[in-house]
């Protein structure tokens, strides 16, 4: 109920660019050139923690960046999850062809998800409605994508701001698990067609974790640790009908895509003696 008074209200009272305030648009050019203009590059967080598939990032997260996402997630600013998306969409393309080559599976995004007290007191999930924009992105440009939300939260998980990299991995560590069917709905990708009266098997997909930011990389590497953990005991009653070998590529084409994350953590700047800090708080 609440997003729903949020996008009526956006469109009788008057709007600022979310990423530095400019009057009369929610986003002005100079801020969406900030999410797409340098484009997706990998980012490593240090310490990288065990598990971590190979992630991407369409921004640094700062300045107007920042701003943004918060507007989006904390201040009700639902319009910016298709610019937003647009730029996770890129950073889910260069992250699939990081581990799948250039090849035309299906793309799956598994966001990760924010518990249920997050979601109520925000109004929405941004993580999940900045990951269908970005599957909607793909699909206009011709890539068969699609959001999976597969993943659940199985116990309580702390407030995640002021929690330092080990203090996020003990906070987080088993706190992930995949929903009743999940393993089988990644495996399997989209439905199955039909050609000349029989049933042709889905092509090997590609599995892309998905966050709207990255901090210290716990998320997604508990996100990772949860798809992983499903996969052995499906292995095991994989459907005759499908190809041999089609379950374990699909599982072991696992990378992540975030919008932000800290300007560190970019390759280009691992060398850099310039330290940043990145605020997160609760999933």
């Amino acid at each position: 109920m609440r997003g729903w008074w949020r996008e009526i209200a956006g469109l009788v009272l008057p709007v600022a660019c979310g990423g530095c305030g400019r009057p009369r648009t929610e986003l002005c050019p100079e801020c969406a050139q900030t999410l797409t203009g340098t484009g997706p590059r990998r980012v490593r967080p240090a310490p990288e923690p065990a598990g971590l598939p190979v992630v991407h990032a369409a921004a640094p997260y700062a300045d107007a960046v920042r701003e943004l996402l918060l507007a989006h997630k904390e201040r009700g600013a639902l319009a910016l999850a298709g610019p937003l998306g647009g730029a996770l969409a890129g950073a889910v393309e260069a992250a699939a062809g990081a581990v799948a080559g250039s090849g035309g599976g299906p793309l799956l995004l598994v966001p990760v998800p924010s518990s249920r007290r997050s979601v109520r007191a925000r109004g929405h999930d941004p993580t999940r409605r900045i990951a269908l924009a970005a599957a909607a992105r793909l699909r206009r440009s011709g890539r068969d994508a699609r959001v999976a939300p597969v993943l659940r939260q199985r116990r309580y998980v702390a407030d995640q701001a002021g929690l330092g990299a080990r203090g996020r991995l003990a906070n987080l560590s088993g706190a992930l698990e995949v929903v009743p069917g999940g393993a089988r709905l990644l495996a399997t990708g989209p439905a199955a067609g039909r050609t000349a009266g029989r049933t042709v098997g889905p092509a090997a997909g590609t599995v892309v974790l998905v966050d709207d930011l990255m901090t210290t990389g716990a998320s997604l590497a508990e996100a990772a640790r949860a798809l992983g953990a499903v996969h052995l005991s499906f292995i095991s009653e994989i459907p005759h009908s499908l190809p041999a070998g089609f379950a374990q590529r699909g599982f072991e084409r696992r990378a992540a895509a975030v919008v932000a994350s800290s300007p560190a953590s970019f390759e280009i700047n691992r060398n850099s003696s310039r330290s940043w800090n990145v605020a997160g708080g609760e999933r």
